[in-house]
């Protein structure tokens, strides 16, 4: 025992040496370290003015983003090549050099690729119009809305829009409109109740000049049966049971009518929109009962918390007899789903990058972990 505790005392005595500190090795790595980056992130430019060229000579291409992306990928393995080529000693450079080199390779080049396509450096891209008529069928008396939403990334003033109404008699004219806040909008209330088809167009030219003439196209109508009464017969004697029918020229958002003035909501059915005497607002034994139809029409444009609207009122009034049945008049108005904002979230550029990062900050962590081990 007293053996083993001397030699263990001995063992404590001894005084602990670090290792000597390789100072030209260090400097070595050092420098090639530094080459390697400065090379990743010069080779990321470079590969980004290529990319750029192919991004020009893809346009219209519905695949031109992931051509390109493939393109600044499969590039990455010229690194490797480049490194060699210039006599770079890579003898202990490992998986975490090389990681570092595609890394800075990579987002160099994305950084370049995104700055060097946009504005305002670079825009090809059309003036984006979204067009709705409120409604596509309106009877006279009655007005039509034509909304819009124009978006460009570079940006569209009001001097960039043309708008142009051709009537069914053939006549063209370029009436006044509002354009605020990315929003076109232009009310014909068609003073010289003319009947027919109008035909209208809506050409946007963005800062940069360029110029979307297709997108902004549409038409319209007038006609006395925008709204009608399918069935039964103006005048006609209707009970409790009576299905009472209302025709629509275009789709809307809701048909309803006033019955005595209560409005009543119509349900959708196969060809019609629905209702029947049953409705609270239709009297018993009554006759004359005043009837008028209206159809409502309601939108929003995708993630824009607004709302465009629109009513078809029917230049005819119906007069119905009432029959003294004991259910005339006891329902409440049936309740209509209608068109609401709701925000739609679209994963974008943004959603890929986050992605790429997330693999990456993982790759990090799962080296970094392998280097304490060592």
């Amino acid at each position: 025992m007293a053996k083993r505790r001397k030699e263990k005392d001995e063992e404590e005595e001894v005084d602990f040496k670090l290792p000597k500190f390789d100072e030209e090795k260090f400097l070595k790595r050092e420098k090639r370290n530094i080459k390697t980056t400065t090379l990743s992130f010069l080779f990321g430019v470079i590969i980004a003015v290529i990319s750029f060229g192919f991004w020009t000579l893809l346009k219209g291409n519905d695949f031109r983003w992931e051509l390109v992306l493939l393109f600044g990928l499969f590039s990455a393995a010229w690194i490797k090549y480049l490194f060699l080529r210039l006599n770079i000693d890579l003898t202990d450079f490992g998986r975490k050099g090389w990681f570092s080199s595609y890394a800075i390779y990579f987002f160099t080049w994305l950084l370049v690729f995104i700055i060097i396509v946009n504005p305002p450096f670079y825009d090809d891209e059309l003036p984006r119009v979204e067009v709705v008529v409120l409604p596509g069928m309106q009877e006279l008396g009655g007005t039509v809305n034509i909304v819009a939403r124009i978006t460009d990334n570079v940006g569209v003033d009001e001097q960039g829009i043309e708008f142009t109404l051709t009537d069914p008699d053939g006549n063209i004219s370029s009436p006044d409109f509002t354009f605020e806040n990315s929003i076109f909008t232009y009310m014909y209330n068609n003073s010289k109740n003319l009947t027919g088809k109008f035909n209208f167009k809506i050409t946007v030219t963005d800062r940069s000049g360029i110029k979307n003439e297709d997108a902004g196209k549409g038409s319209f109508e007038y006609s006395d049966n925008a709204i009608y009464l399918a069935l039964p017969d103006s005048g006609d004697f209707v009970r409790a049971a009576q299905d009472i029918k209302f025709g629509v020229g275009v789709d809307v958002s809701r048909v309803y009518y006033t019955v005595n003035d209560v409005e009543v909501n119509a349900t959708k059915g196969t060809d019609y929109y629905e209702t029947t005497p049953k409705q609270i607002g239709w009297p018993r034994g009554a006759t004359n009962v005043t009837v008028k139809a209206y159809a409502e029409v309601i939108y929003y444009f995708e993630n824009l918390n607004k709302q465009f609207n629109n009513t078809i009122v029917d230049t005819a009034t119906y007069y119905f007899d009432v029959s003294d049945d004991s259910e005339i008049g006891t329902q409440t108005s049936p309740k209509i789903g209608l068109p609401s904002y709701t925000p739609i979230p679209v994963p974008g550029f943004e959603a890929i990058l986050f992605i790429i990062s997330l693999v990456i900050i993982v790759l990090i962590f799962k080296y970094r972990k392998k280097d304490k081990k060592k």
